[in-house]
């Protein structure tokens, strides 16, 4: 399934898109996909009424969508987990997943606008694959306890500001954190319609032109072994958001370090996920 929230900031109604693209209003089922919703059955319940079409259908011409979950507890983000973009910035394979955390706050949806910080002068882009979680998580033991816990997949464009984040202290979130930093989205894919997280390819242009052109399978640490492995120093609670790093062709990496500017705009798509689309203006 395809979960999704639609209407203005703060004002966002659920909803399902089905295979053949219609929008179906889900608000009979829930009232936001929120943890409460993964956690308690929602997903099936919400399959139950599709298969029984008992949704009435969306219009879906003017509708914005939002995030796919509403603001989470918390973003957990695994940096330097492509070997491709490792190698880019002149870093070595890390034995162990590099862990950050991401101000809940930056995710917006997939077609709002981003902000570049004031001050800024190194804003970059990062499409990587977003793990929603479903189930309570602590402790899990391997990656098949990892894999029951998963809700689904998103698209996450994991923002970045370069000289805030290297420059500015010895821990990233100063260059992670900025206002607008998180679009997600525009789906909610169900783990099962997924299928295999690591046979996914993962595209970003800028301006047109093609900047990203990765794979998941080139990951260091696979979407199973980071949840595992998150798990055993702090608790994943349902509607959490957990971003698993981005390939190489991010514009630290790039000749000439082409870094965003206002009026810019960024296109980034995962297959099976859907796409994104953002213009940056000054913040």
């Amino acid at each position: 399934m395809k979960l999704l929230r639609v209407g203005a900031p703060g004002q966002e109604r659920p909803a399902v898109r089905t295979d053949d693209g219609r929008l179906l209003d889900l608000r009979s089922v829930t009232t936001d996909i929120d943890g409460d919703f993964l956690a308690s059955g929602g997903v099936d319940r919400a399959r139950v009424a599709v298969t029984a079409g008992e949704l009435p259908e969306l219009d879906p011409d003017g509708l914005r969508i939002g995030s796919p979950v509403p603001r989470p507890g918390k973003v957990v983000c695994v940096g330097l987990n492509y070997r491709d973009h490792a190698a880019e910035t002149g870093a070595g394979i890390p034995p162990r997943p590099v862990v950050f955390m991401k101000d809940p706050g930056t995710v917006v949806g997939p077609y709002d606008e981003v902000l570049i910080p004031r001050g800024s002068t190194r804003t970059d882009w990062e499409v990587e694959l977003a793990v929603v979680i479903g189930r309570r998580a602590r402790y899990l033991d391997g990656p098949r306890a990892a894999r029951a816990v998963i809700a689904g997949y998103a698209i996450s464009h994991d923002v970045s500001e370069r000289e805030f984040q290297l420059a500015y202290s010895s821990q990233w979130d100063l260059g992670k954190s900025c206002e607008t930093f998180n679009p997600l989205g525009p789906w909610l894919v169900t783990a099962d319609e997924v299928g295999d997280p690591q046979d996914l390819g993962l595209h970003l242009s800028v301006n047109g032109v093609k900047r990203q052109d990765g794979h998941t399978s080139d990951m260091i640490f696979p979407v199973d072994h980071i949840v595992s492995y998150l798990s055993q120093y702090m608790v994943l609670e349902p509607g959490d958001v957990i971003n698993t790093g981005t390939p190489a062709g991010v514009a630290l990496g790039l000749p000439g370090t082409p870094f965003l500017r206002t009026g810019d705009t960024v296109d980034l798509s995962i297959e099976g996920l859907g796409s994104q689309r953002q213009t940056f203006a000054q913040a």
